[in-house]
C-alpha cells in the first residue's frame, strides 16, 4: 500500500493537468516528488525552499490572485512555525486554500522534536472558518483532497504515515459514521486510531464511531450515539494533542449528564526519540493501552 503523502503526490499531480486554477506550492519537503509536475506545470508548482512564512503568505497570494493553492510541508513547519500567516494571510483577509500537511505527531522520530507537531489541529481550532481533515486511509486521502481542491474554504487535510488497514468510505461533509454499536458507551475513533480503537474493544459492548473530519464537529453525530447507550459517556481518541476535541464533545452534550475523555498524544515531551510504534504505547494509543483507559474510564 502507498503512503498517504505518496498519494497525495500523485493525485494533486493529476490535479495540476485537470484543474487550470490549481497551483501547489512547497518548502523542498516532497519536491523531488512533485519534479514531474513542475516540468509539466512551471508556473503552478513552485518550491520556496526552507522559507515556511513564504510558504503561506505565497500561496494565500496566489487564493487572491483567483488561484486554488495547495500548500504543503510538514506539519510541524506548516501550521506551527507559520502561524501568524496562516491567521492573517488566509483567515484575515478571507481567503481559501488547501494547507495539506505530512509528518503527524511523530511519523517522523529521528527528525527530534522539530519535526513533530501534536499541536496542529488544537491550534487551528484557535482561528474561525477552517475544516480539519484527518484520513485514516490513502484512499480516503485522495478522496478528501480532491473534494478541498473543488472547493472554496480554507481546509487543513492532515497525512501519517500511520494508516488503517482498510478505508472506510469518507465525503468532505464529514459525519460520525457508526462501525460497532453498543450500550455502554461511545468511541469516537480519528483517522489512523481506528484499527486499534478496534482492537481496544473487542468483545466490548460499546458504539465506536469513525470520522476522517474533525472540524466542524459531528455534534449531531455524537448526540446520536448517546441516545442508544444507557450514559453519555464518550471517550474521543485521536492520533494528536489529547483532548483537542473534547470541549467539543462537551458543547454537543451540554443539556445531558455526560462525561468526557480525550485520549490522543501527551504533553510532555519524550526525549528518547525512539519509533512511532514506540511513540503509540509510550502515549498509551496502543490497543493495550487504549483498553486500559476505555475501561478504567466507563468502569468496564
Amino acid at each position: 500500500m502507498d503512503t498517504m503523502r505518496d498519494r497525495f503526490i500523485s493525485t494533486a499531480s493529476r490535479l495540476l493537468d485537470e484543474e487550470p486554477r490549481l497551483a501547489v506550492v512547497l518548502a523542498d519537503i516532497s519536491a523531488d516528488g512533485f519534479a514531474p509536475a513542475a516540468r509539466a506545470h512551471p508556473d503552478r508548482v513552485i518550491n520556496v525552499g526552507i522559507r515556511e512564512q513564504l510558504l503561506v503568505g505565497a500561496g494565500a497570494g496566489m487564493a487572491l490572485a483567483g488561484m486554488r493553492p495547495v500548500v504543503h510541508t510538514f506539519a510541524s513547519f506548516l501550521v506551527e512555525r507559520p502561524f501568524e500567516q496562516v491567521k492573517l494571510d488566509f483567515g484575515h483577509q478571507g481567503v481559501g486554500g488547501v494547507l495539506v500537511s505530512a509528518g503527524g505527531s511523530y511519523d517522523w522520530p529521528a527528525g527530534g522534536f522539530t519535526h513533530m507537531a501534536p499541536g496542529d489541529v488544537a491550534l487551528l481550532d484557535t482561528l474561525d472558518g477552517w475544516t480539519v481533515h484527518v484520513p485514516g486511509h490513502p484512499d480516503e486521502a485522495e478522496t478528501l483532497l480532491r473534494d478541498a481542491v473543488a472547493g472554496e474554504g480554507r481546509v487543513y487535510v492532515r497525512l501519517s504515515l500511520q494508516a488503517n488497514r482498510e478505508a472506510r468510505p469518507v465525503s468532505a461533509t464529514g459525519g460520525f459514521m457508526p462501525v460497532r454499536e453498543g450500550r455502554l458507551g461511545t468511541v469516537v475513533a480519528v483517522g489512523p486510531m481506528l484499527d486499534g480503537v478496534l482492537a481496544a474493544t473487542e468483545g466490548l459492548d460499546l458504539t465506536v464511531l469513525y470520522t476522517t473530519t474533525v472540524r466542524p464537529f459531528d455534534a449531531a453525530g455524537v448526540r446520536r450515539a448517546a441516545g442508544v447507550t444507557n450514559a453519555a459517556d464518550v471517550v474521543i481518541v485521536e492520533p494528536y494533542l489529547a483532548g483537542t476535541s473534547a470541549a467539543a464533545a462537551g458543547e454537543a452534550l451540554v443539556d445531558l449528564p455526560h462525561r468526557v475523555l480525550g485520549l490522543g498524544v501527551g504533553r510532555a515531551e519524550l526525549r528518547r526519540y525512539g519509533t512511532m510504534g514506540e511513540h503509540l504505547r509510550a502515549h498509551g494509543l496502543d490497543p493495550a493501552g487504549l483498553r486500559e483507559r476505555i475501561t478504567g474510564f466507563l468502569r468496564l
